[in-house]
C-alpha cells in the first residue's frame, strides 16, 4: 500500500518498540513486507526473516540480503504459503486481509509474538485507504487476538506522519489452546 504510516526506510515506530519480545534469533513472518523496511530492521536484530508480499519488484529489493528468505506469493487470492508452520513472531503493518487472521494466530509458535499496526474506520476522513475492507473496525484486533496474551493495545487518532487512524497490537501466544466459543472476526 502506497499510503504508508511511516518512512519507507524506517521501521515503525510501533514494530520497532516491541522487536525485542520476539524470542532472539527466532524466525518471523514479515507479511505484505513491500520495500522490506521491516524486514531488514529484523535481520539487522539477529532474527531470520520470511518476506512475503505480492509485488516482485518490492521483493527484488531483498535480494542478497543474508539471513532473508524471500517469497512471492499473492496470499489474497492463492494457498497460505505457510501452513502448518509457526513462527516465533509476525509482524504485520498497513495490510488488512481479514481471512488471514485466524492463519496469523494458528501460525505463531507457543511465545511468538504478533506485532501488526494498520489503518482504521475513520480514516476515511483523512484520505486513502478509505474502502471499509481496508479498514480495521473498532476493537477488531483485540477480537482477533482472543486467547494471546495482549502487551499492547491502540485504537487512535495520529497526527504523523498525516493524519491517520490506526489500530496496532502487540500480542503473546500463551501455547494454550484458542477458547472454543471465541469468535475470530
Amino acid at each position: 500500500m502506497t499510503d504508508d504510516l511511516h518512512s519507507p526506510a524506517e521501521p515503525s515506530a510501533w514494530v520497532a518498540r516491541f522487536t525485542d519480545r520476539i524470542p532472539a534469533g527466532g524466525r518471523v513472518l514479515d507479511l505484505a513486507c513491500g520495500g522490506g523496511r521491516h524486514t531488514r530492521h529484523l535481520v539487522g536484530r539477529g532474527f531470520r526473516v520470511e518476506a512475503v508480499d505480492r509485488d516482485p519488484q518490492a521483493i527484488a529489493t531483498l535480494s542478497g540480503i543474508p539471513g532473508v528468505n524471500r517469497v512471492l506469493a499473492d496470499i489474497e487470492a492463492g494457498p497460505w504459503p505457510y501452513l502448518g508452520l509457526r513462527f516465533d513472531g509476525i509482524v504485520v503493518a498497513n495490510y488488512l486481509w481479514r481471512p488471514l487472521l485466524p492463519l496469523l494466530r494458528a501460525s505463531l509458535a507457543p511465545g511468538g509474538v504478533l506485532i501488526y499496526e494498520t489503518f482504521a474506520e475513520g480514516n476515511e476522513r483523512f484520505g486513502r485507504p478509505s474502502n471499509p475492507k481496508f479498514l480495521l473496525q473498532p476493537g477488531e484486533l483485540l477480537r482477533a487476538t482472543v486467547g494471546l496474551r495482549v502487551v499492547a493495545y491502540e485504537d487512535m487518532y495520529v497526527d504523523r506522519p498525516r493524519p491517520a487512524m490506526i489500530q496496532r497490537i502487540c500480542a503473546i501466544e500463551t501455547g494454550a489452546p484458542p477458547d472454543p466459543g471465541a469468535r475470530m472476526v
